[in-house]
């Protein structure tokens, strides 16, 4: 789906997080102008945004004063509505909500993101709603074998480890970590959009996890929309519903829970734009011809919900999408060639600039594939996947002809 020409006198939007080009290119489908902020300066991240501010802190992370100046110099931006928050920015975000002089933050206040990211305040939540969910302890467990221990300020599952490992390793516990049982199931993750106390759900999407190193749930993809039982489908509605009546939750928000037959287990809410909005956009591109981010907005300024018709046609779709991340089989340095094949390969996403560094195990691009059916969105990501980690070993050095995928 191609973006619209935004007009000079269109009003801006600033997108910030770890990596803003899904949020840069739905603004920009909607006809917006956008700043876009984050730590990798990604070629379609700069074309989809007419200004770019590097808020990178070192190791994958957001710098605090960095996007602190950055956002005070967007808010002199012509017409800017305000600002939204993508991943990375949990550790930040109560202290940018308190920040002086900032723009209007578009998304979820500080209280309403609290109930649900808040581990004690959100597991007793659950409990109250009579949600299921995980057994989960604040204090290390006797036998810690077939627990986790997790950091509600990270995300990308980098946070996710073994208690047993930081028994035998003696690290600490993390200031907002705590302890969850490995539950049974399937990972899934729901996308919705909050607006009148009501979860207005888009849809249910598979989550690929992947291992690197000795983080064994780290975020590789997603593939959706998938269908779920009716029955099963209207209960974990109704939970959300409850959770949005609660909270007050607005805009897009997604929930990973596990499925193991007719049974759910809810393990938490990103109160955040998700990244699956790219499965919606590409499988459904009729049922958001303004791109889901318009959708976010017109929640959280105006309280307005998703038209009907746009979720219904979300929910009977003719394709499914898929998008995964490639992580570098070994350290190298982008060439000019790779680049540009990247850009101009239709399935890639999230281009590295030339001259990027990227060490091994680090993210190079993300993949996004649209086929008629899961089976087939696999196979073309695994196609895919080998034609890109072809392309880094053919595009490495200046001097050689890079080998283009075909697709």
């Amino acid at each position: 789906m191609k973006s619209r020409q935004p007009q000079a006198h269109a009003p801006f939007v600033a997108v910030a997080g770890l990596s803003a080009r899904l949020l840069a290119q739905s603004a920009a489908r909607a006809g917006l102008r956008v700043a876009a902020l984050d730590i990798f300066g990604d070629r379609d991240t700069r074309e989809a945004s007419e200004v770019w501010f590097d808020i990178g802190g070192g190791a994958l992370t957001i710098d605090r004063s960095r996007i602190v100046d950055a956002l005070t110099r967007v808010a002199h931006l012509p017409h800017l509505l305000g600002w939204i928050g993508g991943s990375g920015l949990e550790p930040l975000m109560a202290q940018l909500c308190r920040e002086p002089g900032l723009p209007r933050f578009i998304g979820n206040d500080a209280e309403a993101s609290a109930a649900v990211r808040e581990p004690r305040r959100f597991f007793a939540l659950l409990d109250a709603l009579r949600i299921p969910h995980p057994a989960v302890s604040f204090e290390r467990p006797v036998s810690p074998a077939g627990w986790l221990v997790k950091d509600a300020h990270g995300c990308g599952g980098t946070h996710i480890k073994p208690a047993a490992a930081l028994d035998a390793d003696a690290v600490p516990v993390p200031t907002h970590g705590y302890f969850q049982q490995i539950g049974n199931g399937l990972p899934l993750s729901a996308l919705f959009i909050g607006a009148r106390g009501r979860a207005h759900l888009i849809g249910f999407a598979r989550q690929l996890t992947c291992t690197l190193g000795d983080l064994a749930f780290v975020h590789g993809g997603s593939i959706g929309p998938i269908d779920l039982p009716p029955q099963l489908a209207v209960r974990v509605q109704e939970a959300l519903d409850a959770l949005c009546a609660r909270t007050g939750l607005v805009g897009i928000n997604s929930c990973d829970f596990l499925l193991e037959g007719d049974a759910f287990d809810v393990l938490e809410i990103n109160a955040r734009p998700s990244s699956t909005m790219a499965l919606y956009e590409t499988a459904s591109p009729d049922a958001w011809p303004r791109g889901l981010l318009a959708w976010h907005l017109e929640a959280c300024r105006g309280g307005r919900p998703p038209p009907g018709a746009s979720i219904a046609l979300a929910r009977q779709p003719r394709w499914c999408a898929g998008q995964q991340v490639l992580f570098a089989p070994r350290s190298f340095t982008v060439s000019s060639g790779f680049s540009d094949a990247c850009l101009r390969d239709p399935q890639c996403r999230d281009v590295p600039m030339p001259g990027t560094r990227v060490d091994a195990g680090q993210p190079v691009c993300t993949l996004l594939v649209r086929a008629a059916s899961e089976d087939a969105v696999r196979r073309a990501l695994d196609a895919q996947h080998a034609c890109v980690v072809q392309r880094i070993e053919t595009c490495d050095e200046p001097d050689h002809v890079c080998i283009p995928c075909s697709s």
